[in-house]
């Protein structure tokens, strides 16, 4: 807690200048500043870097069509490397140096509650931040606005299935002590009692840990048959693996959104299969039919020779989404316009694969709860919930 505070402390630096701050930080008759503080090279980065490469060429298609009201959007990113410290550095960078106007797929949930203060205190409004947590717009604020569905009320919607479908009786957890696997603990925790099931047992781990046999050992001996799992990409995709030399076979593991990847599904020798994850939007490969998905997808690959995963899915989405809302706010762009065209939107959204609505006293764009499982190393949709 001393070291959280420090660096709230440390993220508040900035607020000294807030006197200075105008409602037209980051706009000018001929740009609109957009920063993002996401993580490219840690644990996380599997989501943050291609989130910032598909947004970034949706800007410059947006860029090269003359802008939005004839102003050029000018992306710009730190990489915090999922490392608190820098994500500080980088906040602090971007809100008085760079002087953005909005800030956008900020990713990580400790990097975003940590900003809130000083955002805040800039008008700056957090735009489609690549973190579900609940904390995204609660408490309520003005300038907080989230893209899909939140963890908590993911994993919930993902153990009820496993119950219903699957049997499940014994529910655990696997988790980084941090906000992000805090949320999905409690979770987990609450749809157990909500069920009349049994939470059992739970281990923690640090961002780095790559062994989780003693861990899986302790969870079998514990009688799990459900394991919510709130790791890094690479951390899900070692645990499920080691559970299957073990020879457990008994068990399902149910992740979040921040689970919900290509990269999980497409792992060499079935590795991941049946491994479920709960989700805020739909998976693109089963979707290739849509014809503006295709081209989407095409181009794409052609500019960085990938298959565009779910990251850049959710670059791609909130980019189109801060478009919408810097055309509707109008030539006039100021924070105010900003937030009542935010507050205006409700379209689908079909990179995403799900509905869009905002409203002034709703901060959550989709509401819908796509469980998924993998399946011959790509993910099956097998319920929808909310739409």
């Amino acid at each position: 807690m001393p070291k959280l505070k420090g660096l709230l402390a440390m993220a508040g630096l900035g607020l000294g200048l807030a006197a200075v701050a105008h409602a037209g930080q980051g706009v000018t008759d001929t740009e609109v500043r957009i920063g993002s503080n996401s993580d490219l090279s840690g644990i996380f980065a599997a989501f943050g870097a291609p989130a910032v490469k598909a947004a970034r060429q949706y800007f410059d298609k947006v860029n090269a069509a003359g802008g939005v009201h004839g102003r050029k959007i000018v992306f710009v990113v730190e990489d915090h490397g999922y490392q608190m410290p820098k994500a500080m550095q980088g906040l602090n960078k971007l809100v008085n140096s760079d002087r953005i106007f909005a800030m956008l797929l900020q990713l990580g949930t400790p990097m975003n509650v940590a900003s809130f203060p000083l955002l805040e205190a800039r008008g700056i409004p957090n735009i489609s931040p690549l973190s579900a947590a609940r904390q995204m717009i609660e408490p309520p604020s003005r300038l907080k606005f989230t893209g899909f569905s939140s963890y908590y009320d993911q994993i919930r919607a993902g153990i009820r299935h496993l119950a219903r479908k699957k049997g499940a009786k014994k529910i655990c957890a696997m988790y980084l002590p941090s906000d992000f696997g805090k949320e999905i603990k409690e979770g987990a925790v609450d749809e157990a009692k909500a069920l009349g099931l049994d939470y059992v047992a739970e281990t923690t781990h640090k961002p780095d840990e790559q062994d989780f046999v003693g861990s899986l050992t302790k969870l079998k001996g514990a009688g799990c048959d459900t394991i919510a799992l709130a790791l890094g990409v690479r951390q899900v995709i070692v645990t499920v693996a080691t559970a299957k030399k073990m020879g457990w076979k008994d068990v399902n593991f149910i992740g979040s959104s921040a689970a919900f990847h290509t990269a999980v599904a497409r792992v060499p020798g079935g590795i991941t299969e049946g491994f479920y994850a709960a989700a805020g939007w739909s998976d693109l490969v089963a979707r290739m039919d849509d014809p503006e998905v295709k081209a989407w997808v095409e181009e794409y690959q052609q500019a960085f020779g990938e298959f565009p995963g779910t990251g850049a899915l959710l670059g791609r989405s909130a980019a189109e989404l801060m478009v919408r809302a810097l055309e509707k706010a109008g030539r006039d762009l100021d924070t105010d316009s900003f937030i009542g065209a935010m507050e205006s939107l409700s379209y689908f959204d079909k990179i995403a694969g799900v509905p869009i609505d905002y409203g002034p006293n709703d901060h959550q764009g989709g509401d819908v709860i796509v469980v998924s499982v993998i399946e011959n190393g790509n993910w099956k949709e097998v319920e929808r919930i909310g739409e």
